[in-house]
């Protein structure tokens, strides 16, 4: 029975990379770009249908809906060669087409006032699957409708499937001032990281810093183009989903695959690492790959995609999915070698192993590694981020910088206390993750003050565990 996912797509960031995504899922699927599945494909055993479904005319049609306040991203979207992919009700445009103007209120009370339109098309999008598992969110944290409109829609969907999984794939600003071209960046990312606290199951971390790094660093480009980064991104989405559309005996739906990496609800961003990178399908540095090489880059710091050192902190959780020809002893061989040398550092009140998930790559591609392998790390450093996140807020804060945009809105027009408060949780976060690499850590939630670290009602983890 599949277990289909819906994903969303909001803002500019979140088109883009989904675009990229859904580019990549066709290819390894065998679907055209205008969605017939090849000649080629028609035998194959993949479940297309966790992201796709069947038109009347035999067509594939991806399980998404692509959410905007201005029309630049979705007309591009409309006039490229995958025009036809894309299922047209499923497609939001704001009527206005001015866009949030990279603030965070005005994508959160637009996201109020045509909640009814997108709930219309969620709604559909849910009545039509047999068993629906969940929701993607795709967006980022730092502009005006990813952050602001996908905050809005986080709590919406929690609130109206409260026992559907929702995991997001966010992307984090870069922090260098000189990069960025919001200046309210750390407005909107705190406010944002509020909701992706309480109201997500998992949240895929991708930081633009890192990624900006890796591709300088590793695949030696100069000066990266965002769609080399979204490239990046696409490989690691499509690579996180393989174990739910090429099923094998673990980890084939989505609650499998995040009930081993998040412990305790409030703990559940996760890091992601892949190697080896190519983009382009051109052969990049690495030449030779075998389980164990590619097992042990993935530890590397410099291969994660998050700009936090894991030299300090412990993992909490490793999941490792390995794609390609793999033999099981070697997995075997790997994880005792990486034991043996202590190359990972875990919690000490939890058990410290690597899961590893084996996956078949699609047969439709061409591949320029025998071995590919994509690491969902649980690590206490991402605090490091939180921390960074809560820090550039502050020298805003405390001079009320570039307030007035956002008192314009009706949420905000009385007072600023929901600013203080999305702090309050981002600190909270952040000192969960701290206290998670201390022995009694278990004890730490009783000890500390009981409503600081409760979530909303909404967020009742036993309840959403339970099937649909």
């Amino acid at each position: 029975m599949p277990r289909e996912i819906i994903t969303l797509q909001v803002g500019q960031c979140g088109n883009q990379i989904g675009s990229e995504f859904w580019k990549l899922l066709c290819a390894e699927h065998g679907i055209s770009q205008r969605g017939i599945l090849e000649d080629f494909a028609t035998a194959g055993d993949d479940r297309k249908d966790v992201f796709f479904y069947q038109a009347d005319d035999e067509h594939y049609i991806p399980r998404a809906l692509l959410i905007d306040m201005e029309p630049r991203v979705i007309n591009m979207i409309q006039t490229s060669e995958y025009a036809e992919l894309y299922n047209p009700e499923n497609i939001f445009i704001s009527k206005d087409g001015g866009g949030a103007g990279n603030n965070w209120a005005k994508g959160y009370s637009s996201g109020e006032k045509v909640q009814e339109e997108i709930f219309d098309m969620v709604d559909r999008e849910a009545d039509g699957s047999d068993s629906l598992e969940g929701f993607v969110l795709i967006h980022s944290i730092a502009g005006g409708t990813g952050s602001g409109m996908g905050s809005f829609l986080l709590e919406a969907i929690n609130d109206r499937y409260p026992k559907k999984l929702i995991q997001t794939y966010s992307v984090f600003p870069l922090l260098s001032t000189d990069t960025s071209d919001v200046v309210v960046q750390p407005y909107n990312s705190v406010l944002t990281l509020k909701r992706l606290t309480l109201n997500a199951d998992c949240v895929v971390v991708l930081d633009n810093t890192a990624l900006h790094r890796i591709a300088i660093d590793r695949l030696k480009l100069t000066n990266p183009s965002f769609a080399q980064i979204n490239s990046l991104v696409s490989t690691v989405m499509a690579a996180s989903t393989t174990t739910l559309r090429y099923p094998g005996y673990m980890n084939n739906d989505l609650i499998g695959m995040l009930a081993s990496l998040i412990p305790t609800p409030k703990c559940h961003f996760l890091m992601t690492g892949y190697t080896p990178l190519t983009l382009d399908r051109q052969t990049a540095t690495v030449r030779k790959t075998t389980v164990l090489d590619v097992m042990r880059r993935l530890l590397h710091t410099k291969n994660i995609m998050v700009s936090c050192t894991t030299r300090r902190g412990v993992y909490i959780s490793i999941l490792n999915i390995i794609q390609g020809e793999v033999d099981p002893t070697q997995v075997h061989k790997s994880l005792q070698r990486i034991r043996e040398r202590k190359l990972a550092k875990f919690i000490p009140w939890g058990p410290a192993s690597i899961q590893v998930a084996l996956s078949r790559q699609s047969p439709y591609i061409q591949h320029a590694h025998k071995v590919n392998g994509l690491m969902m790390a649980n690590h206490t450093a991402i605090c490091q981020l939180f921390d960074r996140c809560v820090k550039q807020y502050e020298k805003l804060r405390s001079r009320n910088a570039f307030l007035d945009n956002y008192r314009q809105e009706s949420m905000f027009s009385d007072s600023l206390d929901e600013f203080d408060n999305a702090k309050e949780v981002v600190v909270s976060l952040s000192d969960e993750y701290k206290a998670a690499e201390s022995e009694d850590y278990i004890k730490w939630g009783l000890m500390g003050d009981q409503d600081m670290h409760a979530g909303p009602p909404a967020y009742d983890p036993p309840d959403r565990r339970m099937p649909p």
